[in-house]
């Protein structure tokens, strides 16, 4: 099993030197150059980019530069989805955003993670847990998702919340934990 399979699977892989991830990776990287070089008449050009980037774009949904992530091919995104400036989606592991998602700026959607352990974690091993946001969430401004949550339909996320476990669905959560206050 290669060291991508262990990614994908949510086991500890390495990273460095492996030379499929370093490809995808630099994939990635020339696509969301010319993403982010875009121009703000030029939609459909950004559009054709993030199709070729993204395992799955829905109709109308806007992604606006910049953009960044490690993978691109392990994020789909649903239909009338709207992220602005500033998203960052770090996909070593899957990273699945539902329709009509409202996502402010600057936020960051972090499926890596390594060992606790800091002998195994000096060896450079890590590991990735999906993400998943269900239709019609909205993350507000600079909301961190950590590794593995799922944040359920219709879910509000306050700014600047840093979301560790997964949230219900209709609610409205804030803090760092974030944590419920209440039904939506």
């Amino acid at each position: 099993m290669g060291e991508k399979d262990k990614m994908l699977r949510g086991e500890l892989y390495m990273a460095a030197d492996d030379p499929e991830l370093a490809a995808d990776n630099a994939r990635c990287e020339l696509l969301l150059q010319r993403f982010n070089a875009t121009g703000v008449n030029e939609r459909d050009e950004r559009r054709a980019i993030l199709r070729e980037l993204l395992g799955h774009l829905g109709e109308d949904t806007v992604i606006r530069p910049p953009l960044r992530c490690d993978y691109g091919i392990h994020t789909s995104v649903g239909a009338r989805t709207f992220a602005n400036f500033g998203l960052v989606i770090l996909d070593c592991a899957p990273v699945r955003i539902g329709d009509d998602v409202q996502i402010a700026s600057n936020v960051q959607l972090l499926t890596a993670t390594h060992p606790l352990d800091p002998d195994v974690r000096r060896t450079g091993l890590e590991s990735a847990r999906p993400i998943t946001i269900e239709d019609g969430v909205w993350l507000g401004g600079g909301v961190i998702v950590c590794p593995g949550v799922t944040i359920g339909a219709d879910t509000v996320v306050g700014a600047g919340a840093v979301v560790t476990k997964d949230m219900p669905s209709r609610v409205l959560a804030v803090g760092n934990p974030a944590r419920v206050v209440r039904p939506l």
